[in-house]
């Protein structure tokens, strides 16, 4: 009769543990994605498959613009061209007797350093305003040459640029040694100034590099920089340039290999490659039918009346138990900002139950034993 009771007794503190809720390491599918259904909905759940997901890459992107936005190499001259600021060294030649410029004495008249005018023009004796600025050193000599042949038919122009800070560029950050460089000609690109510079610091972590020209941004990663030529531009004075961290990450919650902030090693990634950063989900724990992925989407980025979110938070779930969601995960593309939560699955918190069931029994057991 004691026996039974104890029974009874065992029984029903096992039954008290399995209807109390069980302690578990990340959400189920069910509890995150209740909140898209019944009447008032807190959320939007979207599934993803082969069929959508091509409409999907046209929602909005979050997080960033969604590319990169960069510049096209080109070739230019050799030569620089003329800048205000510019310094110019002039002298001019003349064996004409009588000359206004030279004298017997000295074939030869220096004109004191001249500097470009914010208008582009130096001012030549005799000839008034010359305007040389976007010209080459050869082009400004022939134009000031020209502009003396009503007074002096037979003169010769010598002439030597001195840049001045707009033909210099300016490294911020990123490199062993920022500071300002001057361009030796229109042939600069920016991995030679990099070079120069010292190259790119190996410290960044996927470095990012951002040209400011014309008060526009323009950025590309490092790497492709290295392996595209046609990435490799050419740097106009007054640019800008500074090398940076790429800051673009998602966060990896629940039954996943890794559980952290994970900074995004492409231009892009797809569910499938965020899955392998982020270990992988957890075989013994997670529901291959239950990835999650939490976005925000700011009011000016919703379409209520279109095909896009209507709600300002999305629920995208993927399924990886079926060939169908396998290929849609390999398309379907993470925004920076992005939670992946891989959830657990159901049989996790039944095997938790049984265990609590059997530890309470065999516990019962044991002092069963030792009573007798």
């Amino acid at each position: 009769m004691l026996l039974k009771f104890r029974v009874i007794l065992l029984l029903g503190c096992a039954l008290t543990l399995a209807a109390c809720t069980v302690p578990s390491g990340a959400a189920l599918q069910s509890s995150v994605v209740s909140a898209g259904s019944g009447e008032n909905p807190s959320l939007q759940v979207v599934p993803v498959s082969r069929s959508n997901v091509s409409m999907l890459a046209e929602w909005p992107t979050t997080g960033w613009s969604g590319r990169y936005n960069w510049l096209s190499a080109s070739r230019g001259p050799d030569s620089a061209l003329i800048q205000t600021g510019d310094t110019l060294q002039i002298a001019i030649w003349d064996t004409q007797e009588n000359s206004l410029l030279a004298t017997p004495e000295s074939r030869v008249s220096s004109v004191p350093p001249t500097p470009v005018s914010a208008s582009g023009t130096i001012f030549m004796p005799y000839v008034g305003e010359v305007n040389v600025r976007g010209l080459t050193a050869e082009a400004a000599r022939t134009r000031l040459q020209e502009a003396l042949a009503d007074i002096a038919p037979t003169a010769q122009v010598q002439l030597m640029v001195e840049q001045g800070r707009n033909n210099a560029v300016d490294l911020a950050s990123g490199v062993g040694a920022p500071g300002r460089y001057m361009l030796e000609s229109r042939n600069t690109s920016i991995l030679s100034v990099i070079s120069e510079a010292g190259g790119i610091n190996p410290a960044l972590r996927h470095p990012l590099i951002v040209l400011q020209r014309d008060g526009r941004r323009y950025e590309t990663r490092a790497e492709d920089l290295l392996n595209d030529p046609q990435r490799d531009i050419l740097l106009r004075g007054g640019d800008r340039i500074a090398v940076v961290e790429d800051d673009r990450n998602f966060n990896a919650l629940g039954a996943a290999g890794q559980q952290s902030v994970i900074y995004f090693q492409e231009e892009s990634i797809t569910a499938m490659q965020a899955v392998s950063q982020m270990g992988g989900l957890l075989a013994s724990r997670a529901n291959p039918k239950g990835l999650l992925v939490l976005r925000d989407y700011t009011q000016e980025l919703r379409k209520p009346f279109a095909a896009g979110p209507h709600m300002d938070q999305v629920v995208f779930t993927l399924d990886f138990t079926t060939a169908d969601g396998l290929f849609a995960a390999r398309k379907f593309e993470i925004n920076p900002g992005d939670t992946l939560l891989a959830t657990e699955s159901p049989v996790t918190r039944v095997q938790t139950v049984l265990g609590l069931l059997g530890t309470v029994v065999g516990f019962g057991a044991t002092a069963n034993n030792l009573s007798q």
